[in-house]
């Protein structure tokens, strides 16, 4: 085992976070080969195939959907196999850090990775869509949880100057994923079938199963009597899962009202939280006093706002811009290969002040992105779509990874591995509320695929301009959690 790795992964208030470095510690000295040094490569390795999993999961579904259809049926349940996945997610991501101080890293994430390889196996051997359903409601729970260990580990297993890296070599992975997974699942499903397609996580899944448990240590049990605050945590179920069904709702009222409910429930999970003795989420989530629960905004609202083109953007390059299937993922692809490569070039970033200035920056150039989306799908203008989509993929390369490792070195010890962990999990619940509010407000103005192409075009457009409101908030609350960050990440009197 590594010799970090034989350390608790989870920091006591004796054990804080090293300060950021100063150009004259030696940062500039890192270079991104030291991820793999014989101390962190298994780490890295570990953290970039779980990333993997993650992302090649969201591609994979997509993909190999219509072909499992086509054998097994039930069509009329597809767009549960995402909202399950989604549901599972989020929930047992906020409940990660939990679950990791009662029984340690290591054995949760022993328990999810092989939840989430059961759930593989329950998808793949199918023979109707119910079945497929259960088994990607359980790779939702499993990953969910491994995701959040992953980002609870970083702090604890890497030192400060190397953290950006780590960030930077999982949006490369992401990249990767992204752009290259729907054709691996495509080449796969029609070369082998769509049940070979999901068996492919069954190796993935073991070898990361035997680096979790090489990295993650079992000292570090911090609270054998932390109880899962369950009314928290079932009100945030309750709220994903009528959010998520919003979709599926044809009248456009009801749809509305299912949206704010669900909004209403997911907020009442919040309130109830910080009311509770055992809380899911660190002290002063989203309150706008501090640096975490300020910043803890900022997390959700940008996959708010970006979640319209996830939803949109390829459907638009199709049917309004005339492109078959492959050239329109392609052009699609072009925000997450933004986004890595980016967060490469950002990554060996010395001075706090610039550090400051990307966090801030993120949340701007994501605005002026989905201006410039808008406007071209306005204008069918295509190279200025593809650049507002470049740009919302640097906004999040040159924020995302200094952003989080701002908020957890804002953190106290004792509340770390709640905000790491909710990090991800805040991610993805913002993917899912963007899309819902996106889905609403694009049925509200008459959306279908039977549209003629110049009224889908202004449908389109108008849908793309909403996320952009998301956006403003997040640049007042870019500033202000800058502002109120300790000490390197906050801006010492006289200066910017």
């Amino acid at each position: 085992m590594p010799k970090t790795a034989a350390v608790s992964a989870t920091p006591s208030a004796a054990d804080p976070l090293p300060p950021d470095p100063t150009p004259a510690d030696g940062l500039s000295d890192q270079r991104w080969l030291d991820l793999l040094a014989p101390r962190h490569a298994a780490t890295t390795v570990m953290l970039c195939m779980g990333v993997a999993l993650f992302a090649f999961n969201g591609f994979l579904v997509t993909t190999v959907m219509p072909s499992a259809i086509a054998e097994i049926g039930g069509g009329h349940l597809i767009a549960w196999s995402v909202s399950l996945y989604l549901i599972g997610s989020i929930v047992s991501g906020a409940s990660a850090a939990a679950l990791k101080s009662r029984f340690g890293a290591r054995l949760v994430m022993l328990i999810a990775t092989l939840l989430f390889l059961a759930g593989t196996l329950g998808a793949s051997f199918a023979t109707s869509m119910p079945q497929v359903l259960i088994g990607r409601m359980a790779q939702g729970l499993g990953e969910g949880v491994v995701a959040a260990l992953c980002y609870a580990l970083i702090p604890a297993l890497y030192p400060t100057r190397l953290v950006p890296k780590v960030f930077g070599a999982e949006a490369m992975v992401w990249a990767v994923a992204s752009f290259g997974g729907p054709f691996a699942a495509g080449w796969i499903t029609e070369t082998v079938s769509w049940r070979g397609a999901f068996l492919v996580n069954v190796p993935l899944g073991l070898i990361f199963l035997v680096l979790a448990l090489k990295t993650a240590t079992p000292r570090d049990i911090s609270d054998t009597g932390n109880r899962i605050p369950l009314a928290p945590l079932l009100l945030l179920a309750a709220g994903m899962l009528v959010l998520l069904s919003a979709g599926s709702v044809v009248d456009l009222r009801i749809s509305a009202l299912t949206v704010l409910l669900g909004l209403a429930l997911v907020g009442s999970s919040v309130i109830r939280d910080r009311k509770a003795s055992h809380r899911l989420m660190p002290e002063g989530a989203f309150g706008l006093g501090s640096t975490v629960g300020a910043g803890l905004w900022i997390v959700l609202l940008m996959p708010v706002a970006q979640a319209t083109s996830a939803v949109y953007i390829v459907f638009g390059l199709q049917h309004v811009f005339g492109y078959g299937p492959t050239a329109a993922g392609g052009f699609g692809a072009v925000m997450a290969m933004s986004w890595s490569v980016v967060a490469v070039l950002i990554a060996n970033l010395t001075s706090p002040s610039a550090r400051r200035r990307a966090i801030r920056g993120g949340p701007v150039l994501q605005c002026a992105g989905m201006i410039l989306v808008a406007g071209g799908m306005g204008l069918q203008f295509l190279p200025m779509l593809v650049l507002g989509q470049a740009l919302v993929g640097a906004a999040f390369g040159s924020s995302w990874s200094y952003l989080n490792q701002m908020l957890m070195a804002s953190s106290p010890a004792a509340e770390r591995d709640k905000t790491s962990g909710l990090l991800p999990t805040l991610q993805s619940a913002g993917y899912a509320i963007g899309a819902a509010l996106a889905g609403l407000t694009a049925n509200s103005l008459g959306f279908s695929a039977g549209l003629d192409r110049d009224t889908l075009r202004l449908v389109l457009t108008a849908t793309f301009i909403l996320p952009i409101l998301w956006t403003l908030p997040a640049m007042v609350l870019a500033r202000r959690t800058v502002g109120l960050a300790p000490p390197p990440w906050g801006a010492t009197p006289g200066r910017k």
